[in-house]
């Protein structure tokens, strides 16, 4: 199997995060990428580096507004006469999240913390230096992997990070930035008439199903904890079917916090029976671990070995599979959740 990685992706290092109320100790760290390399390397898999191409691909699905303010973000930070270690929004507009919208209408401010707070969703997406180099980075992994997708390739591995599947066409939000599991998919459609994602991740995949909720040539399906309480509170119920023209090609599956391994192979099943319905041609996987019952910020209770099981499942469903790699941020225990998914998946 194949994998992309580029070591620029470990540059990023957020300073601050809010949870409860108070500034902790960032979760999404540099260390992630070192854990899932050794995985790789166990499995005798070596990472090729990515090709570089610029902001195009990007452009399919966000805002060139948008892309733009994340590119030139940090050089415009550093002319500001008093400013934090990072970029930070300290104000958010009100936006009524209509579905029949693509995207929000432009932004109307032109300085930066009016801007701030229309692009960056919420306190998980402070940008520092390398945050633009590591971010641009990722998701040219995604589209690397994508081309060896469509070049031939049956499974693909893509080590992103910054992870993506919480950006919207037009904001950074959750760790996310730009949404390689989005652009991954976009570019699958230069070959492929219709293309399924399975998000499989504690979080709901909001920026994903946001990006393609009017759209039936992409299936979003995504398998997540319960979010009445839980990130991102605001999107992931059942009840979210699509719009326009993409009306039933979005599924949510939420599961019940403490759920584990019986429930979360009963949701993959359903999704199968949905991207069978579907008749997909091709597969995006983005496979968070944030599932794992030792996960900091984690409500869903899978051991490692689980993640071997969902492999398996994931294999059966024998389309050409892009994984994109999102969230988990239990550092000693990703590289055991690769490893026993690559177990399964990477098999005849």
């Amino acid at each position: 199997m194949r994998a992309f990685y580029h070591p620029d992706q470990a540059l990023h290092e957020q300073l601050q995060y809010m949870r409860f109320g108070k500034i902790v100790a960032p979760k999404d760290l540099p260390e992630r990428t070192e854990r899932l390399l050794t995985a790789l390397d166990s499995h005798g898999i070596v990472p090729e580096r990515p090709a570089e191409y610029g902001t195009e691909p990007l452009l399919k699905v966000h805002d060139v507004k948008f892309v733009e303010f994340l590119e030139t973000l940090w050089e415009r930070w550093n002319l500001l006469p008093e400013r934090g270690p990072e970029a930070w929004p300290n104000t958010f507009p009100y936006w009524s999240g209509r579905p029949d919208e693509t995207s929000r209408p432009p932004c109307r401010p032109t300085g930066i913390i009016g801007q701030l707070g229309w692009y960056l969703g919420d306190l998980s997406v402070p940008v520092g230096e390398h945050c633009w180099r590591s971010t641009l980075r990722s998701a040219e992994t995604a589209v690397s992997a994508a081309d060896a997708i469509l070049a031939g390739e049956r499974r693909v591995y893509a080590l992103c990070r910054p992870s993506g599947h919480h950006a919207r066409s037009d904001r950074a939000s959750g760790f996310c930035y730009i949404n390689n599991t989005a652009v991954a998919a976009e570019r699958l459609r230069r070959k492929y008439g219709k293309v399924a994602i399975l998000d499989v991740d504690a979080h709901h995949g909001d920026g994903t199903q946001q990006i393609f909720y009017r759209r039936n040539d992409v299936l979003t399906i995504s398998i997540h904890a319960d979010p009445t309480d839980y990130y991102p509170f605001f999107t992931g119920y059942p009840d979210e079917r699509g719009n326009g023209a993409g009306e039933g090609c979005n599924l949510n599956l939420p599961l019940e916090h403490g759920s584990g391994r019986t429930e979360m192979v009963a949701a993959i099943e359903t999704a199968s029976a949905a991207i069978r319905a579907f008749r997909a041609e091709v597969l995006v996987l983005a496979l968070g671990y944030d599932a794992h019952k030792d996960d900091p910020i984690g409500v869903l209770k899978l051991h490692a070995s689980d993640f071997g099981r969902i492999g398996g499942l994931v294999n059966e469903f024998a389309l050409p599979t892009l994984v994109v790699q999102e969230g988990g941020y239990a550092i000693d225990s990703i590289g055991a959740c690769l490893g026993a998914f690559l177990r399964e998946f990477d098999r005849t």
